[in-house]
């Protein structure tokens, strides 16, 4: 899996500083004012005056907002990550390659929602190209188009097609009572590319038993990319994968 932690150095010692002073003082607000106090020149070096019932209330109130803070700032780029290592995955699932400058930011330079095709056309080459995979999309759709440029609207699809941006236009799919033909129209096979369109296509009925083929009636393997868990991004961040 990618690893887009570039955050995390910075945010680590935000989080460090802020749970520095805000737990301590959950536990004793008086200890971080005696400490706070040994960097503040008293008069005669007096100590610190103790704190009373209402200071140690918002103190505590101010160590518990920083706590949630710190908190929110780390979910905040576990989230960005998880986004990013969805749209990454889902990309290379659909068979794109890397590239330095398309995997710095996946989801909008790797893979797209509809730009080009619609899937519709007559077959007019002689011979034509296999298409390697395709995703179902049955209720809730996958969670990492929403983050692609362009992204698929609910319920726009039956199934979705991914391939290179350089030849998802010659996409055709044909729908026939007992199965589901999808080939790319072009004589020649499509080059490795590191960028994928998201090809929708809505059925006029649900596939049910139906195959999905494509050039010779062999059938399309089918894949289903998604976004990664929480869980998921979180271990990859305590073993640095």
């Amino acid at each position: 899996m990618r690893n887009y932690w570039a955050l995390l150095p910075a945010i680590a010692i935000c989080v460090g500083l802020i749970l520095l002073y805000a737990v301590p003082t959950l536990i004793n607000p008086q200890w971080t004012n005696s400490m706070l106090g040994l960097f503040r020149q008293s008069p005669g070096g007096e100590e610190p005056a103790a704190l009373g019932p209402r200071q140690i209330r918002s103190r505590r109130m101010l160590a518990g907002a920083l706590v949630i803070a710190a908190l929110a700032l780390v979910g905040f780029n576990v989230s960005l990550n998880r986004e990013a290592n969805g749209c990454y995955q889902a990309a290379k699932a659909w068979g794109a390659i890397d590239e330095k400058e398309t995997d710095a930011d996946p989801c909008v330079d790797k893979i797209f929602g509809n730009f080009i095709s619609d899937g519709e056309g007559e077959v007019r080459e002689k011979t034509q190209q296999p298409v390697a995979g395709y995703q179902l999309i049955k209720g809730n759709p996958p969670k990492y188009l929403k983050w692609t440029q362009n992204p698929i609207k609910d319920k726009e699809a039956n199934l979705l097609f991914g391939l290179g941006f350089n030849c998802s236009s010659e996409l055709i799919v044909t729908e026939a009572d007992d199965k589901i033909t999808a080939l790319i129209d072009d004589t020649e096979p499509c080059p490795p590319d590191s960028k994928i369109e998201l090809i929708p296509i809505k059925l006029k009925k649900p596939l049910g038993d139906r195959p999905v083929v494509t050039v010779g009636g062999k059938p399309v393997t089918r894949i289903n990319p998604d976004m990664p868990s929480w869980g998921t991004v979180l271990k990859e961040l305590a073993t640095g994968g």
